[in-house]
């Protein structure tokens, strides 16, 4: 049976009182609703809606989070001239 949110292909879950079919690619679980996910958006669509400041924060927020000290002014620089 395939999945009707993501479209692989799910497995029987014979761990419960009732046996379902479950996908392990997104979690859905035969007969809950299917969510809508319009309001997510990405990293990438998120960027681009935003400023230049709000742009360097969100990057210099992002790389302080996986250890990389870098100032906003330095990433507003380079957003400003990337070639160098």
């Amino acid at each position: 049976m395939k999945c009707p949110r993501c479209g692989a292909e799910m497995s029987l879950d014979s761990h419960r009182k009732i046996p379902l079919n479950m996908c392990y690619e997104c979690g859905y679980i035969e007969g809950r609703a299917i969510e809508k996910t319009d309001n997510l958006e990405s990293n990438y669509t998120h960027l681009r809606n935003l400023n230049l400041s709000e742009a360097s924060a969100f990057l210099s927020a992002g790389l302080k989070s996986k250890g990389y000290n870098v100032p906003e002014s330095d990433i507003a620089d380079w957003l400003m001239d990337p070639a160098d």
